[in-house]
């Protein structure tokens, strides 16, 4: 039963074929409807309760809007970093100019790979593609930045341009494959969370590659057509890094490397501060979404009946209707609402239970009446169990706190799970304690002496019958109607089963032909038994569950209360025991999912780094700098009040692969140094000093490119997570990175 705004309504849904496009169906529906419009008699009209086409528009142009923004900051950064001159000062746009080119040029090669592959515009895949921004402009900084200073020490465009080609390209794509290998957990990730999120791997790793590609051909060729820049030194080429900025960047590198061990223990101490740190943030699956849509649950006790719930849906709609911020209001009235919204927990039939989606103005009308609502249900609607909540962004989760109590015996299990419940209840941040077994139901039983029946020739079966031809009724025929079979039920008349009298007074058939009243091989009375039973790998099994207060997450209110209950558990027979459900299981499903791909892609990251580097030990070090952002992930979380939730910690994952792109930067730096000659502590402080511009020039575009997401809900923490990361691992990567090859390799100062 489908109640809107007021009136009893049929509701329909019309579904996408796969691969379909939303927005076109979305037009083409309203067009149809409009058509059937004129001809509907009068008095009857269509109303649309949910416009699917229009939420994903708005959501598209969002993102649309955001990825705009990045774009703006990128190229913001690329002007101005590779083409701002000093003395005197002005920018040079061509430098910039190369690198805003390549951005529309790898987008589009993108955009035809992901028509190919079959990944359509959502908000993941726009998502990541504002991810991938800040990164598909590394490759093209890289190389532009390497022409530019080549043409101010000297060379001609010809020659930069080669020179840029055969110092960069083999590190870059080393660096590049580095990083999209970071992105490969989530697309080998074989759970509800990694189809969810495997447009991540397929939209970034795509963009790396192509990027790639882009600035080792396309790059080099557009920067010998469009570069101007003018030759700073005069005389014979030689290399600009004698400005008091470099001088003093120079001493700073020179200090770690002195005092190697001291930059290690503090490099390693920021590191345990940063694991410290991570045990202070709240931690999320996924949050909820931005759409205006708030759905209200009302559930009756058990057993009630869908007239009673009827009413009680008839009351709250009057009572919505009254509210100047709700725009509409729908009630499923003994179900849930369809699946209109796919990662949308779904509500099975039940006669005490009805489902209200309200539809506020805008999204500051949406909080106020989210917040006022719990309030108004417990003063104005006390007979209901009432519950407020947003559609989710992930894989759907009953309740963000869940505990499950199971054994084998039914009566046992129901008494745990009530002591269980009184645990949740005395805890300040839990809200609306409940289970999903229900209250118990008051029940008609009929004892049956046994030895009685078998004397007078009346058996089970016949009893059963019996009793359920007087109150439910035995099909005996059926009426064929058109193309439809109508059941021709028998049943006592409702006056004559209204009573439990009435059930005592039936008689029953015996062998020998006559018949006996019900009540003389039967005692009849009421008891109480669970209206609702669910098992778990064929054992009882009641789940314990309820919403947290504002402000804190569900996993933060597990763990808390997890000590006490397994203090309960403790106390429990053989056979009986409390398993954590809710946000924290699913969390651990998919974080166990991508966990699955770590050992591949950590073996697939060691495997590039051997092939780059050709040595072990340099291999090893770049891998060992892969979690020197972990402090950065901490400080930046914690300082923004967000938390660490499923998609921040794909943003962690990735942010490994960034990281050692850096380090193999610096390394092969040092190594092409060493190879020239020049003795090993010059070549690690020249190498930082010679590679300090072009890496802090790809992290700040990054980072400054994650800056218009951070605002999302969805992907705010992983945008915030990977900004602090990559900051506080530029920074190290720089300084304690050669300290930590000084002290691996044991390098010495050569005497003057």
């Amino acid at each position: 039963m489908v109640r809107h705004q007021g009136k009893q309504v049929l509701a329909l849904g019309i579904s996408m074929a796969k691969g379909g496009d939303i927005i076109e169906l979305g037009k083409h529906l309203k067009a149809r409807v409009a058509d059937i419009e004129k001809d509907l008699p009068v008095g009857i009209e269509l109303s649309q309760i949910q416009d699917q086409p229009q939420a994903v528009t708005r959501s598209v142009g969002e993102f649309v809007h955001v990825l705009i923004e990045a774009v703006i900051v990128v190229l913001a950064v690329s002007f101005i970093s590779l083409g701002l001159h000093t003395k005197p000062l002005r920018i040079d746009i061509w430098p910039g100019l190369v690198v805003a080119i390549t951005i529309p040029l790898v987008l589009a090669i993108t955009f035809v790979t992901m028509f190919y592959w079959g990944v359509g515009l959502h908000k993941i895949s726009l998502g990541s593609l504002i991810i991938a921004l800040g990164l598909l402009v590394d490759d093209a900084i890289i190389s532009v930045e390497m022409m530019v200073r080549k043409l101010e020490e000297g060379y001609d465009k010809m020659r930069a341009a080669t020179f840029a080609y055969d110092v960069t390209a083999m590190p870059m794509l080393t660096g590049t494959l580095i990083t999209a290998t970071g992105f490969l957990p989530i697309g080998m990730a074989k759970s509800t969370v990694g189809e969810y999120t495997f447009a991540i791997f397929a939209v970034t790793t795509a963009a790396l590659l192509i990027s790639w590609v882009v600035s080792v051909f396309f790059v080099p060729y557009l920067g010998a057509r469009l570069l101007h820049s003018k030759s700073k030194v005069e005389g014979q080429v030689h290399e600009l890094f004698d400005t008091p900025f470099y001088e003093r960047f120079r001493g700073a590198v020179n200090w770690c490397v002195e005092h190697r061990w001291i930059t290690i223990g503090l490099t390693i101490g920021t590191f345990v501060l940063g694991i410290a740190g991570m045990g202070k943030v709240q931690n999320q699956f996924f949050p909820d979404s931005s759409r205006p849509e708030i759905l209200v649950d009302l559930w009756l006790p058990e057993g009630s009946t869908i007239q009673s719930t009827d009413e009680l849906a008839k009351r709250f709609e009057a009572r919505m209707m009254k509210e100047p911020s709700v725009s509409s209001v729908t009630a499923w009235v003994g179900s849930g609402v369809p699946r209109f919204y796919l990662p949308l927990d779904q509500i099975f039939p039940q006669t005490n239970v009805t489902q209200f989606i309200l539809i506020p103005k805008d999204l500051k009308e949406r909080e106020a009446l989210r917040m006022r609502l719990p309030a108004l249900l417990a003063e104005e609607f006390p007979d209901a169990r009432g519950r407020v909540k947003l559609l989710p962004n992930g894989p759907p989760v009953p309740y963000p706190v869940q505990f499950r109590v199971v054994g084998p015996d039914a009566p046992q299990v129901r008494q745990w799970a009530d002591q269980a419940k009184e645990i949740l209840r005395t805890d300040p941040d839990m809200r609306g304690v409940n289970d999903n077994w229900n209250e118990s139901v008051k029940v008609l039983r009929l004892e049956i002496d046994q030895d009685k029946a078998r004397a007078l020739g009346v058996n089970s079966q016949s009893i059963a019958q019996s009793s359920r031809t007087i109150l439910s009724g035995t099909t005996v025929g059926q009426y064929r109607e058109g193309d439809k079979l109508v059941d021709i039920v028998l049943r006592q008349p409702a006056d004559e089963r209204n009573a439990i009298t009435d059930i005592g007074n039936a008689y029953l058939p015996t062998a020998s032909g006559r018949s006996i009243p019900l009540t003389q091989i039967a005692r009849i009375g009421f008891t109480w038994e669970p209206g609702v039973l669910w098992r778990e790998g064929r054992n009882y099994a009641v789940t314990v569950q309820g919403d947290v207060r504002e402000g804190i997450q569900g996993p933060t209110v597990t763990t808390k209360v997890w000590p006490k209950l397994d203090a309960l558990q403790k106390k429990m027979p053989a056979g009986y025991r409390i398993e954590i459900a809710g946000a924290v299981e699913e969390s651990s499903k998919g974080q166990g999912s991508i966990a699955a791909g770590v050992p591949v892609m950590l073996f697939i990251i060691f495997t590039l780094l051997m092939l780059q580097l050709h040595s072990f030990s340099r291999a090893m070090l770049v891998f060992l700098t892969g979690p020197l952002g972990l402090p950065g992930v901490a400080a930046a979380l914690l300082l923004l009040n967000r938390p660490f939730g499923f998609v921040a910690l794909l943003g962690v994952i990735a942010l490994m692969g960034m990281i050692m792109r850096n380090s193999v930067i610096l390394i092969d730096q040092i190594e092409q140094d060493r190879e020239r000659g020049v003795p090993t502590w010059n070549a690690i402080v020249e190498a930082a000093v010679r590679r300090f511009r072009p890496i802090v020039l790809t992290a700040a575009a990054a980072v400054l490119a994650m800056i218009p997401l951070s605002r999302s809900v969805f992907w705010g923490p992983m945008a915030v997570a990977i900004m602090g990361g990559l900051i506080v691992a530029t920074a190290l990567t720089l300084l304690a990175l050669p300290a930590m090859y000084a002290a691996w390799f044991r390098v010495k100062r050569q005497a003057s």
